[in-house]
């Protein structure tokens, strides 16, 4: 009896696969350059022995749920330059011992949830060169034990639980993406990663959550990326990242107070960065991105992040080393004053006072909407004075701030 370990039918203007004319023998397919457009649940049902399978350069627009089940065998499988433009959920389910997937050079545009549900033993799916737009919720699950995830240029959005179920991860690199934002639970069920790497890529705004359930990175890492704002990056102890470097972004807004923590990391680098030199920097030098309140593995010193770091704003310092301009002579941004004196205030004044304080704040405020703008200053400052004059804690702790900042000109 003679096996056909290998047949090849290229260029064979084939509509459809005919899988009643492939024996049941073969162990490697190859059906490159035909005209099928679609592969049917169950196509290939029946090549038990079949090890590897070429679909390349044909017309495939769809791929149906369960389209390769019954390959038991299968370690390779390779669909490239067609016109797929879809992943759909549950087209690669049931495949249990294939170790490689090529989809490179098609026309993905979307990886719907489920996609390669089942497929435990997949080792690398290679996503190149798709002009991908959308990694939906759970696109990845059940893919426990990847190697490599190599994903396209472009992504657009990134949906909460994307990576949900990648239980094992060697390698995984997002770059040259072009987000409005990191959304909360981005990276949620990703776990051991030996490599995480955003890069190259408009981030847009890190929401707060974006890397809440990440755990097990031994090195994450967020190099030359446009970043709008931060509005939180909390990494702590709970998500096991052993080292962070993030390194040649451009910061476009200084982050809040408290809205970076850092913790639980044995390494941090911190480098060739752009951030906002403006009134706003006290904040940053007192964030953990400046080791202000992070002690890195070998203790390095703050002054350390302003020699290695770089001034985006004002235009005047753009391009400066952070290190070579006067930071005692930026002043702080005045709602950076106006919100510490009044955290400084309610902590120390007394909550019948707060209230006191709320209730003439209502009072003068319906006054003055019905007063002429002639008379506006006028009031302001004696109610102003009544207010104070009713609080003598109030008095004591904001007239000498109010005298140095306010200078009224009457003329």
């Amino acid at each position: 009896m003679t096996l056909h370990h290998y047949v090849m039918c290229n260029t064979g203007a084939l509509r459809e696969i005919p899988l009643k004319a492939i024996p049941v023998t073969v162990e490697q397919l190859s059906l490159t350059k035909n005209y099928f457009p679609i592969i049917k649940s169950d196509a290939f049902g029946g090549l038990r022995a079949l090890r590897k399978l070429s679909l390349d350069g044909n017309n495939i627009t769809t791929i149906k749920p369960f389209a390769f089940r019954g390959l038991p065998r299968l370690r390779e499988l390779s669909i490239q330059h067609t016109p797929l433009a879809t992943v759909a959920s549950f087209a690669f389910a049931g495949l249990q011992n294939v170790t490689q997937i090529q989809l490179s050079h098609n026309k993905i545009l979307r990886i719907e949830g489920y996609a390669f549900a089942g497929a435990v033993n997949i080792r690398q799916i290679h996503l190149a060169d798709n002009p991908t737009v959308t990694i939906e919720t759970n696109a990845f699950s059940s893919l426990s034990n990847v190697d490599r995830l190599i994903l396209p240029s472009g992504i657009r959005a990134i949906e909460p639980d994307a990576f949900y179920g990648l239980e094992t991860v060697g390698y995984l690199k997002l770059s040259f993406m072009d987000l409005a934002s990191l959304v909360p639970y981005t990276f949620r069920g990703l776990t051991h990663v030996k490599l995480l790497s955003l890069q190259e890529s408009d981030l847009g705004i890190i929401r707060a959550g974006a890397f809440e359930g990440l755990v097990h990175v031994e090195l994450l890492n967020i190099l030359n990326n446009k970043i709008d704002a931060i509005q939180e990056l909390n990494i702590t102890a709970a998500n096991r990242i052993r080292v962070l470097r993030i390194q040649g972004n451009h910061l476009l807004e200084t982050p809040d107070s408290g809205s970076i923590v850092l913790e639980g990391i044995e390494t941090l680098h911190v480098n060739s960065n752009y951030f906002p030199c403006g009134c706003h920097i006290h904040t940053l030098l007192d964030s953990p991105l400046a080791n202000g309140s992070y002690t890195s593995h070998g203790g390095a010193p703050a002054g350390d992040f302003l020699s290695k770091n770089y001034c985006i704003s004002p235009l005047e310092v753009n391009g400066l080393p952070m290190s070579s301009i006067d930071l005692y002579s930026i002043g702080r941004c005045m709602e950076q004053v106006t919100r510490e004196s009044l955290d400084a205030v309610n902590s120390a004044t007394p909550a019948v006072w707060r209230g006191q304080s709320w209730h003439w704040w209502q009072q003068w405020s319906s006054e003055r909407s019905r007063q002429p703008p002639e008379k506006t200053l006028i009031s302001a400052v004696s109610s102003a004075v009544r207010f104070l004059a009713a609080s003598p804690l109030m008095l004591s702790m904001l007239f000498v701030g109010c005298c140095q900042i306010f200078s009224i000109k009457i003329s």
